[in-house]
Protein backbone atom coordinates (compact mmCIF):
# COMPACT_ATOMS: atom_id res chain seq x y z
CA UNK A 1 0.00 0.00 0.00
CA UNK A 2 1.55 3.44 -1.03
CA UNK A 3 1.36 6.47 1.43
CA UNK A 4 -1.67 8.52 0.95
CA UNK A 5 -1.23 12.37 0.61
CA UNK A 6 -3.92 15.18 1.04
CA UNK A 7 -1.98 17.60 -1.14
CA UNK A 8 -5.40 20.01 -2.14
CA UNK A 9 -8.24 21.00 -0.15
CA UNK A 10 -11.41 23.37 -1.08
CA UNK A 11 -14.65 24.58 -0.24
CA UNK A 12 -17.47 26.52 -0.74
CA UNK A 13 -19.55 28.99 1.79
CA UNK A 14 -22.15 26.98 3.31
CA UNK A 15 -25.57 28.88 3.12
CA UNK A 16 -28.66 28.98 0.97
CA UNK A 17 -27.31 29.02 -2.77
CA UNK A 18 -30.76 29.74 -4.40
CA UNK A 19 -28.96 31.53 -7.28
CA UNK A 20 -26.24 28.56 -7.98
CA UNK A 21 -26.36 24.74 -9.18
CA UNK A 22 -24.93 21.28 -8.19
CA UNK A 23 -22.39 21.53 -10.67
CA UNK A 24 -21.44 25.18 -9.82
CA UNK A 25 -20.46 24.64 -6.14
CA UNK A 26 -18.67 21.58 -7.04
CA UNK A 27 -16.60 23.41 -9.61
CA UNK A 28 -15.66 26.60 -7.44
CA UNK A 29 -14.43 23.48 -4.41
CA UNK A 30 -12.44 21.28 -6.74
CA UNK A 31 -10.46 24.15 -8.18
CA UNK A 32 -10.00 25.88 -5.39
CA UNK A 33 -8.58 22.10 -4.55
CA UNK A 34 -6.54 21.61 -7.10
CA UNK A 35 -4.93 24.90 -7.45
CA UNK A 36 -3.19 24.17 -4.16
CA UNK A 37 -0.92 21.36 -6.50
CA UNK A 38 -0.39 23.00 -9.64
CA UNK A 39 -0.34 20.87 -12.86
CA UNK A 40 -1.25 17.45 -10.48
CA UNK A 41 -3.87 16.16 -12.58
CA UNK A 42 -6.55 13.19 -11.19
CA UNK A 43 -7.29 10.05 -12.92
CA UNK A 44 -10.51 9.76 -11.68
CA UNK A 45 -13.41 11.91 -9.93
CA UNK A 46 -15.20 10.50 -6.74
CA UNK A 47 -18.39 12.03 -5.88
CA UNK A 48 -19.87 12.09 -2.29
CA UNK A 49 -23.85 12.86 -2.49
CA UNK A 50 -26.68 12.11 -0.72
CA UNK A 51 -30.41 13.63 -1.75
CA UNK A 52 -29.57 14.89 -5.28
CA UNK A 53 -31.96 12.41 -7.21
CA UNK A 54 -34.48 13.76 -4.97
CA UNK A 55 -33.93 17.03 -4.16
CA UNK A 56 -32.20 18.18 -7.00
CA UNK A 57 -33.48 15.90 -9.44
CA UNK A 58 -30.60 14.91 -10.48
CA UNK A 59 -28.82 11.30 -10.84
CA UNK A 60 -25.18 10.19 -12.78
CA UNK A 61 -23.44 13.11 -10.98
CA UNK A 62 -20.35 11.60 -11.88
CA UNK A 63 -20.57 12.01 -15.71
CA UNK A 64 -22.03 15.62 -15.03
CA UNK A 65 -19.43 17.08 -12.71
CA UNK A 66 -16.14 15.11 -14.70
CA UNK A 67 -17.16 17.01 -17.62
CA UNK A 68 -18.44 20.44 -16.21
CA UNK A 69 -14.69 20.51 -14.53
CA UNK A 70 -12.80 19.53 -17.84
CA UNK A 71 -12.09 16.23 -16.79
CA UNK A 72 -13.67 14.39 -19.79
CA UNK A 73 -12.39 10.73 -19.95
CA UNK A 74 -11.54 9.91 -16.39
CA UNK A 75 -13.28 7.54 -14.28
CA UNK A 76 -16.05 9.14 -12.09
CA UNK A 77 -18.71 7.62 -9.47
CA UNK A 78 -21.36 8.23 -6.99
CA UNK A 79 -20.99 7.54 -3.49
CA UNK A 80 -23.62 7.63 -0.98
CA UNK A 81 -23.82 6.81 2.28
CA UNK A 82 -26.62 9.21 3.77
CA UNK A 83 -24.35 12.07 5.97
CA UNK A 84 -21.06 10.05 5.69
CA UNK A 85 -21.29 10.37 1.81
CA UNK A 86 -18.54 12.58 1.55
CA UNK A 87 -16.34 10.88 3.78
CA UNK A 88 -16.74 7.64 2.53
CA UNK A 89 -16.02 8.48 -1.17
CA UNK A 90 -12.82 10.12 0.38
CA UNK A 91 -11.88 6.33 1.36
CA UNK A 92 -12.63 4.69 -1.82
CA UNK A 93 -10.26 7.30 -3.55
CA UNK A 94 -7.64 6.42 -0.66
CA UNK A 95 -8.53 3.12 -1.50
CA UNK A 96 -7.94 3.59 -5.26
CA UNK A 97 -4.63 5.62 -4.76
CA UNK A 98 -3.09 3.47 -1.71
CA UNK A 99 -3.66 0.02 -3.93
CA UNK A 100 -1.81 2.09 -7.18
CA UNK A 101 -5.17 1.71 -9.50
CA UNK A 102 -4.25 5.49 -9.69
CA UNK A 103 -1.85 8.20 -8.77
CA UNK A 104 -4.26 10.48 -7.97
CA UNK A 105 -8.01 11.00 -6.97
CA UNK A 106 -10.43 14.42 -6.56
CA UNK A 107 -13.20 13.70 -4.20
CA UNK A 108 -15.98 16.22 -4.21
CA UNK A 109 -18.87 16.41 -1.98
CA UNK A 110 -21.68 18.55 -2.84
CA UNK A 111 -26.03 18.91 -2.05
CA UNK A 112 -28.16 21.82 -2.60
CA UNK A 113 -31.16 21.53 -0.31
CA UNK A 114 -32.47 24.75 -1.61
CA UNK A 115 -33.50 23.05 -4.62
CA UNK A 116 -36.75 22.12 -2.45
CA UNK A 117 -38.79 23.46 0.20
CA UNK A 118 -41.10 22.73 3.48
CA UNK A 119 -41.94 18.99 3.70
CA UNK A 120 -40.39 18.19 0.65
CA UNK A 121 -36.91 18.55 2.41
CA UNK A 122 -37.91 16.47 5.17
CA UNK A 123 -39.35 13.57 3.19
CA UNK A 124 -36.58 13.01 1.03
CA UNK A 125 -34.38 13.04 4.88
CA UNK A 126 -36.62 10.31 6.05
CA UNK A 127 -35.50 8.56 2.54
CA UNK A 128 -32.03 7.87 5.03
CA UNK A 129 -34.10 5.60 7.02
CA UNK A 130 -35.36 2.43 7.15
CA UNK A 131 -37.86 2.79 4.36
CA UNK A 132 -40.51 -0.37 5.16
CA UNK A 133 -40.77 -0.17 9.32
CA UNK A 134 -39.41 3.18 9.72
CA UNK A 135 -40.07 5.98 7.23
CA UNK A 136 -43.50 4.10 6.49
CA UNK A 137 -44.45 4.93 9.94
CA UNK A 138 -44.11 8.62 10.09
CA UNK A 139 -40.43 8.37 11.94
CA UNK A 140 -38.13 11.36 10.78
CA UNK A 141 -34.39 11.70 11.61
CA UNK A 142 -35.28 14.47 13.94
CA UNK A 143 -37.59 12.48 15.68
CA UNK A 144 -35.12 9.65 15.87
CA UNK A 145 -32.49 11.74 17.70
CA UNK A 146 -35.55 12.96 19.96
CA UNK A 147 -35.98 8.98 21.33
CA UNK A 148 -32.36 8.67 21.20
CA UNK A 149 -31.82 11.92 23.45
CA UNK A 150 -34.64 10.81 25.78
CA UNK A 151 -33.51 7.65 26.65
CA UNK A 152 -29.81 9.05 26.58
CA UNK A 153 -31.15 11.37 29.71
CA UNK A 154 -33.24 8.59 31.60
CA UNK A 155 -30.43 5.85 31.06
CA UNK A 156 -28.15 7.82 33.13
CA UNK A 157 -30.38 10.14 34.91
CA UNK A 158 -28.51 13.26 32.67
CA UNK A 159 -29.80 16.67 32.88
CA UNK A 160 -31.96 18.48 30.01
CA UNK A 161 -28.83 20.53 29.40
CA UNK A 162 -26.67 17.61 28.83
CA UNK A 163 -26.53 18.36 25.28
CA UNK A 164 -26.19 21.76 25.29
CA UNK A 165 -22.14 22.37 25.54
CA UNK A 166 -21.90 20.55 22.24
CA UNK A 167 -23.89 22.75 21.15
CA UNK A 168 -22.44 26.23 22.52
CA UNK A 169 -19.03 24.99 21.66
CA UNK A 170 -19.99 24.56 17.73
CA UNK A 171 -21.19 27.85 17.42
CA UNK A 172 -18.42 29.35 19.70
CA UNK A 173 -16.10 27.84 17.28
CA UNK A 174 -17.62 28.95 14.23
CA UNK A 175 -17.70 32.49 15.19
CA UNK A 176 -13.96 32.36 13.66
CA UNK A 177 -15.01 30.44 10.68
CA UNK A 178 -15.47 32.39 7.35
CA UNK A 179 -17.13 29.56 5.32
CA UNK A 180 -19.68 28.74 8.16
CA UNK A 181 -23.71 29.44 8.42
CA UNK A 182 -23.73 30.86 11.79
CA UNK A 183 -20.67 32.91 12.94
CA UNK A 184 -22.25 33.93 16.50
CA UNK A 185 -21.39 32.70 19.66
CA UNK A 186 -24.52 31.52 21.60
CA UNK A 187 -25.04 31.06 25.31
CA UNK A 188 -27.33 29.28 27.45
CA UNK A 189 -30.60 31.23 27.19
CA UNK A 190 -30.50 30.81 23.59
CA UNK A 191 -30.18 27.62 24.13
CA UNK A 192 -32.93 26.89 26.93
CA UNK A 193 -35.23 29.41 24.68
CA UNK A 194 -35.21 27.56 21.62
CA UNK A 195 -38.00 26.53 19.84
CA UNK A 196 -38.98 22.74 19.85
CA UNK A 197 -38.73 20.21 16.98
CA UNK A 198 -39.66 16.83 18.06
CA UNK A 199 -39.16 17.04 22.11
CA UNK A 200 -37.44 16.83 23.42
CA UNK A 201 -34.87 17.92 20.72
CA UNK A 202 -34.80 21.66 19.42
CA UNK A 203 -33.46 23.39 16.84
CA UNK A 204 -29.98 23.98 19.24
CA UNK A 205 -29.76 20.35 18.62
CA UNK A 206 -29.57 19.74 15.17
CA UNK A 207 -27.61 21.26 12.43
CA UNK A 208 -29.34 23.22 10.02
CA UNK A 209 -29.85 21.49 6.20
CA UNK A 210 -28.09 24.27 3.93
CA UNK A 211 -26.15 23.73 0.31
CA UNK A 212 -22.40 23.35 -0.57
CA UNK A 213 -19.64 21.65 -1.52
CA UNK A 214 -16.02 20.29 -0.37
CA UNK A 215 -13.30 19.10 -2.39
CA UNK A 216 -10.07 17.05 -1.26
CA UNK A 217 -7.16 16.56 -3.86
CA UNK A 218 -5.24 13.12 -2.17
CA UNK A 219 -1.92 11.58 -4.28
CA UNK A 220 0.84 8.62 -3.76
CA UNK A 221 3.44 10.07 -2.19
CA UNK A 222 5.91 8.92 -4.25
CA UNK A 223 4.43 11.05 -7.43
CA UNK A 224 4.86 14.26 -5.71
CA UNK A 225 7.66 16.54 -6.67
CA UNK A 226 10.28 16.76 -3.96
CA UNK A 227 8.91 20.34 -3.03
CA UNK A 228 4.94 21.38 -2.57
CA UNK A 229 3.33 24.25 -2.17
CA UNK A 230 1.61 22.87 0.71
CA UNK A 231 2.40 20.96 3.91
CA UNK A 232 1.51 17.23 3.56
CA UNK A 233 -0.90 15.99 5.27
CA UNK A 234 -1.30 12.09 5.05
CA UNK A 235 -4.32 9.70 5.22
CA UNK A 236 -2.64 7.47 7.81
CA UNK A 237 -5.55 5.65 9.09
CA UNK A 238 -9.21 4.56 6.91
CA UNK A 239 -11.93 2.57 8.10
CA UNK A 240 -15.89 2.09 7.45
CA UNK A 241 -18.15 -0.56 9.45
CA UNK A 242 -22.51 -0.46 9.38
CA UNK A 243 -24.57 -1.13 11.87
CA UNK A 244 -28.68 -2.28 11.83
CA UNK A 245 -30.49 0.49 9.44
CA UNK A 246 -33.44 0.78 11.88
CA UNK A 247 -32.67 1.55 15.33
CA UNK A 248 -35.27 -1.11 16.76
CA UNK A 249 -33.12 -4.08 15.30
CA UNK A 250 -30.35 -3.42 17.69
CA UNK A 251 -29.80 -4.61 20.93
CA UNK A 252 -29.16 -1.44 22.37
CA UNK A 253 -29.65 2.06 20.34
CA UNK A 254 -27.63 4.11 22.40
CA UNK A 255 -24.51 2.13 21.44
CA UNK A 256 -23.22 3.31 18.46
CA UNK A 257 -21.34 0.35 17.75
CA UNK A 258 -20.02 0.82 14.02
CA UNK A 259 -18.78 4.16 15.54
CA UNK A 260 -16.61 2.66 17.56
CA UNK A 261 -15.29 0.13 15.30
CA UNK A 262 -14.67 2.56 12.42
CA UNK A 263 -12.46 4.27 15.21
CA UNK A 264 -10.26 1.67 16.65
CA UNK A 265 -9.69 0.22 13.33
CA UNK A 266 -8.44 3.56 11.42
CA UNK A 267 -6.36 4.24 14.67
CA UNK A 268 -4.83 0.91 14.82
CA UNK A 269 -4.12 0.99 11.27
CA UNK A 270 -2.13 4.55 11.72
CA UNK A 271 -0.58 3.14 14.63
CA UNK A 272 -1.63 6.04 17.29
CA UNK A 273 -3.65 5.67 20.03
CA UNK A 274 -6.72 8.08 21.51
CA UNK A 275 -3.88 9.47 23.91
CA UNK A 276 -2.36 10.41 20.59
CA UNK A 277 -4.96 12.87 19.03
CA UNK A 278 -4.68 16.64 19.06
CA UNK A 279 -8.27 16.89 17.84
CA UNK A 280 -11.51 15.01 16.93
CA UNK A 281 -13.95 16.10 14.62
CA UNK A 282 -17.35 13.54 15.16
CA UNK A 283 -20.41 13.78 13.27
CA UNK A 284 -22.77 16.41 15.03
CA UNK A 285 -25.69 16.35 12.83
CA UNK A 286 -27.83 15.59 15.91
CA UNK A 287 -26.14 16.86 19.18
CA UNK A 288 -27.19 13.40 21.01
CA UNK A 289 -25.08 12.10 18.45
CA UNK A 290 -21.40 13.58 19.75
CA UNK A 291 -21.46 11.67 23.19
CA UNK A 292 -22.71 8.68 21.49
CA UNK A 293 -19.88 8.81 19.25
CA UNK A 294 -17.11 10.26 22.41
CA UNK A 295 -18.45 7.01 24.14
CA UNK A 296 -18.43 4.41 21.78
CA UNK A 297 -14.91 5.32 20.93
CA UNK A 298 -13.67 4.89 24.23
CA UNK A 299 -13.27 8.68 24.27
CA UNK A 300 -15.93 9.07 27.54
CA UNK A 301 -17.32 6.78 29.91
CA UNK A 302 -20.83 5.91 29.05
CA UNK A 303 -23.14 8.72 30.23
CA UNK A 304 -20.30 10.71 30.96
CA UNK A 305 -19.01 12.14 27.68
CA UNK A 306 -21.30 15.66 28.62
CA UNK A 307 -19.55 16.34 32.10
CA UNK A 308 -16.92 18.92 31.43
CA UNK A 309 -17.48 19.61 27.85
CA UNK A 310 -16.94 22.94 28.25
CA UNK A 311 -13.21 22.94 28.76
CA UNK A 312 -11.84 19.72 27.69
CA UNK A 313 -13.54 19.97 24.44
CA UNK A 314 -12.80 23.81 23.54
CA UNK A 315 -9.85 24.55 21.12
CA UNK A 316 -7.46 24.78 23.97
CA UNK A 317 -8.58 21.75 25.87
CA UNK A 318 -7.68 17.73 26.40
CA UNK A 319 -9.47 16.70 23.05
CA UNK A 320 -10.66 19.73 20.66
CA UNK A 321 -14.21 18.91 19.08
CA UNK A 322 -15.83 20.52 16.36
CA UNK A 323 -13.06 23.13 15.98
CA UNK A 324 -14.57 25.17 13.02
CA UNK A 325 -18.40 24.60 14.35
CA UNK A 326 -19.21 21.10 12.91
CA UNK A 327 -22.25 20.17 11.16
CA UNK A 328 -24.36 22.55 14.23
CA UNK A 329 -22.87 26.27 13.35
CA UNK A 330 -21.20 25.67 10.50
CA UNK A 331 -24.37 23.93 8.59
CA UNK A 332 -25.20 20.67 7.30
CA UNK A 333 -24.64 20.45 3.03
CA UNK A 334 -25.86 16.78 3.07
CA UNK A 335 -23.32 14.58 1.35
CA UNK A 336 -20.50 16.99 1.43
CA UNK A 337 -21.12 17.86 5.30
CA UNK A 338 -18.26 14.55 6.21
CA UNK A 339 -16.02 16.24 3.60
CA UNK A 340 -16.38 19.89 4.96
CA UNK A 341 -15.05 18.15 8.58
CA UNK A 342 -11.52 16.61 6.50
CA UNK A 343 -10.87 20.12 4.76
CA UNK A 344 -11.09 21.41 8.53
CA UNK A 345 -8.86 19.09 9.98
CA UNK A 346 -6.61 19.52 7.34
CA UNK A 347 -6.72 23.05 8.04
CA UNK A 348 -5.87 22.42 11.42
CA UNK A 349 -2.97 20.42 10.44
CA UNK A 350 -1.34 22.57 8.27
CA UNK A 351 -1.63 25.86 10.78
CA UNK A 352 -4.15 27.70 8.61
CA UNK A 353 -7.26 27.90 11.16
CA UNK A 354 -6.58 31.20 11.81
CA UNK A 355 -8.12 32.10 15.27
CA UNK A 356 -9.82 28.58 15.77
CA UNK A 357 -6.20 27.40 15.20
CA UNK A 358 -5.65 24.01 17.99
CA UNK A 359 -1.66 24.63 19.16
CA UNK A 360 0.50 22.76 17.72
CA UNK A 361 -1.80 20.05 15.74
CA UNK A 362 -0.41 17.18 13.94
CA UNK A 363 -2.72 14.40 14.83
CA UNK A 364 -6.50 14.39 14.33
CA UNK A 365 -9.47 11.82 14.11
CA UNK A 366 -12.52 12.59 11.46
CA UNK A 367 -15.64 10.85 12.09
CA UNK A 368 -18.26 11.09 9.66
CA UNK A 369 -22.09 9.06 10.18
CA UNK A 370 -25.08 8.06 7.82
CA UNK A 371 -27.89 8.31 9.99
CA UNK A 372 -27.42 7.28 13.90
CA UNK A 373 -24.04 5.10 12.85
CA UNK A 374 -26.10 2.66 10.99
CA UNK A 375 -22.73 3.93 8.62
CA UNK A 376 -19.42 5.40 10.31
CA UNK A 377 -16.59 6.29 8.34
CA UNK A 378 -13.09 7.20 10.35
CA UNK A 379 -9.95 8.66 8.96
CA UNK A 380 -6.63 9.29 11.07
CA UNK A 381 -4.81 12.39 9.43
CA UNK A 382 -1.31 13.10 10.40
CA UNK A 383 1.41 16.05 9.68
CA UNK A 384 4.62 14.75 9.69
Amino acid sequence: MREVVIVGVGVTPVKEHWERSLRDLAWEAAHAALQEAPGLRPQSLYVGNMLAPLLSRQAHLGALLADYMGLNGVEAVTVEAAGASGAMALRQAYLAVAAGAVDAALVVGVEKFTDRVGAEIETAMTATLDADYEGEMGLTPAAQAAWLMQMYRERYDAPETAFMPFSLLAHRHAAGNPYAMFRRALGEKHYRGAAAVAPPLTIMDMAPYADGAAAVLLAAEDVLPPEMPKPKVYVAGSAAATDALALHDRQDPLAFTAAGLSFQQALAQAGVTAQDLDLFEPFDLFGVYVPLSLEAAGLAEPGRAWQGAETRYALTGDLPLLTMGGQKARGFPGGAASLYQVVEAVWQLRGEAGENQVPQARIAAVQALGGPASTAVTHVLVRK
